[in-house]
Order: C-alpha cells, then sequence, then structure tokens
C-alpha cells in the first residue's frame, strides 16, 4: 500500500508518520508532503503536488484545512482516499506524544 501523510511544512508532524512508520511497516511505502508551498520551499521539504496525491492509496492529512486546501485545488477528486487525523501543530519531530496518537489512529 501506497500512503502518504500531508501537514503544513512537513517538518514536524507528516516526517515523523512518514519515518515512523517507514521503519515499522517495510512492506508498504510511505511519503509525506506540506501544503505551505513557501515554507516547504523555504525549509526545502517537500510541496504537496497532485502527482503525489494520484500516487497514494491512502492520504492522512493533519487537520482539516489541509483536506480544505486539496478540495480548493483539486475538487472531490481525491476526497475517498483521505482521512483526518485531528493532530494540531504543537508537536516537534518524533515527539513520543506525537507517535503515540500516529499509533492510535492510524491502523494498517
Amino acid at each position: 500500500m501506497k500512503i502518504l501523510f500531508i501537514c503544513s511544512a512537513n517538518k514536524q508532524r507528516s516526517k515523523t508518520a512518514e519515518d515512523y512508520f517507514s521503519s515499522k511497516f517495510p512492506e508498504h511505502e510511505f511519503l509525506s508532503a506540506g501544503t505551505n508551498f513557501r515554507i516547504c520551499r523555504k525549509e526545502g521539504t517537500t510541496e504537496l503536488t497532485e502527482d503525489l496525491l494520484k500516487w497514494a492509496d491512502k492520504v492522512y492529512v493533519m487537520e482539516k484545512k489541509h483536506l480544505g486546501q486539496i478540495q480548493k485545488h483539486t475538487g472531490s477528486t481525491y476526497y475517498s482516499k483521505i482521512t483526518v487525523l485531528h493532530i494540531p501543530d504543537i508537536y516537534q519531530y518524533y515527539d513520543k506524544a506525537l507517535i503515540r496518537i500516529l499509533d492510535e489512529r492510524i491502523m494498517l
């Protein structure tokens, strides 16, 4: 299965999810991206593209606003593969509390 994680800057939440689940489930493919292109370009992180959305079998967005940004640009095309995790932007990369939440909300 191909799984895409999305947050704003692709630095903390989505990158943690990608790295954590990649090591835990090597039989699946994981990528991550950010919706804030200005910050992604400044930080050198991965920007969300429609090619990434097409690639993924399942898409997890951290907040409802990320879903809204995707729908603004693509309509309902990818809606059926997107799940909102409701994880606020308060965690650092690989924060133990963040990993605990990811484990609780993502079933593979």
